[in-house]
């Protein structure tokens, strides 16, 4: 759903449509799909109960239940009798079966938490990448609003030189090249404008697709700390899934081992007697202790192999992932203090070439310099502004990714 910006004024507002929006919600979907596969697992420990209705067809009669041989006499010398015997046989009951004792079912119950453990830590890592995205795509803003101030500034810049460099034309003082070079600088600003707004353009599409806010411009965001390191807490979703497949190879093997199971029914039958065609109705109930040990199966074989190499490649891949974070980690650290220093040498260096500027506009004036040496300490300033903007953005990104890495709350870290 499309939200229009009015009333957007703070990062922490679109955090909040961020939670509402369908890449969040994607998230919540795939944690209420492993609930219902740790419910499933679970119910494997309750009864089954079931009701059915049968018809059974005989080309000779048989027995609508099991009969002692004692009433089997009893029939016998009773011919009148309706025996309990027929081609055409009817039953209605239920049956009812609960395991006593299957191993696979422990660990299957165990790996259907795991899941959703891994689901939950997957929810909330996709949350704060989601979150940095959105940090660093507003510090892009805040970076081409920036810029485009500066370049307002030595477009004004220009502009009052342009008036002063005109007169001098006219006077015969300067050459009309001087005012063909101005004109080109201010059509320079121009076209870094429009740049830059085709890039403010992009930024804004990658905040809606994930707020569904349609903003235009950058929002305020403050930072209140900075990251934490220790444990990767972005590797946990796999460490569980790792757990829960060691888990899964583990119940697969323990089906191999025996199992007990209760088993009982009852049974009411219908028919009408095969000697003299007399309806007949009976019921009886059957309880039982099953005990299954399985001797070949080869399906179960194959299955446990799979299981096998499912829990080998969660493993390497945790081992992948654990190495690329580690070194990522290592480098952002070091790329934020670079970043810390730059940033203050940017700063410093613009007020030195702002100064500079303002001597070569006089030092122009006076012809004592040319136009296309006056026209890069305009660039030059410009240029160490877009690095200073520049830096501060990357700042803000690589901040939010040490975050994700380590599990930070951004949302305490950004407001």
């Amino acid at each position: 759903m499309l939200l229009q910006a009015q009333g957007i004024e703070h990062i922490s507002q679109l955090f909040d449509s961020l939670k509402t929006h369908p890449a969040s919600m994607s998230d919540d979907i795939l944690v209420n799909q492993a609930l219902a596969g740790k419910t499933m697992a679970y119910s494997k420990l309750y009864p089954n109960v079931d009701l059915f209705g049968r018809y059974d067809y005989a080309s000779k009669a048989i027995a609508m239940l099991p009969l002692p041989l004692n009433e089997l006499f009893a029939y016998k010398t009773d011919p009148t009798m309706a025996q309990p015997f027929s081609e055409n046989i009817f039953r209605v009951g239920a049956t009812v079966s609960m395991p006593i004792f299957i191993a696979s079912i422990f660990p299957m119950d165990i790996k259907a938490k795991k899941m959703v453990q891994s689901a939950k830590d997957q929810q909330y890592i996709n949350l704060l990448k989601n979150e940095a995205v959105i940090v660093g795509a507003n510090s892009n803003l805040l970076y081409i609003k920036s810029l485009e101030q500066a370049l307002d500034q030595k477009r004004s810049s220009l502009l009052k030189t342009k008036g002063f460099v005109t007169i001098k034309v006219k006077n015969g003082r300067t050459p009309e090249s001087a005012l063909i070079n101005i004109n080109n600088g201010i059509s320079q600003v121009d076209i870094s404008k429009n740049d830059l707004v085709l890039q403010r353009e992009e930024v804004l599409a990658i905040i809606q697709s994930l707020t569904g806010v349609a903003l235009t411009d950058a929002v305020n965001m403050e930072q209140k700390g900075t990251y934490k390191d220790g444990e990767i807490k972005a590797l946990a979703p796999l460490q569980e899934k790792a757990e829960a497949d060691r888990l899964g190879l583990k119940a697969e093997k323990e089906k191999l081992l025996p199992s007990l199971v209760f088993q009982g029914s009852y049974s009411n039958n219908f028919a009408n007697a095969y000697n003299n065609n007399l309806p007949v109705h009976n019921d009886y109930t059957t309880l039982g202790v099953i005990l299954r040990v399985p001797i070949f199966a080869k399906d179960q074989y194959a299955q446990i192999k799979k299981s096998k190499w499912d829990y080998e490649a969660t493993k390497n891949d945790l081992d992948k992932m654990r190495i690329e974070l580690m070194a990522q980690a290592a480098q952002l650290q070091n790329s934020l203090i670079v970043l810390d220093s730059s940033i203050e040498l940017y700063t410093n260096s613009i007020k030195d070439k702002q100064q500079l500027l303002d001597i070569a506009k006089v030092s122009y004036q006076s012809d004592r310099l040319s136009m296309e040496d006056y026209l890069k300490y305009e660039d030059d300033v410009v240029l160490e502004q877009s690095k200073l903007y520049k830096a501060q953005a990357q700042k803000w990104q690589t901040l939010m990714k040490l975050n994700v890495i380590y599990g930070n709350n951004i949302e305490e870290i950004v407001k």
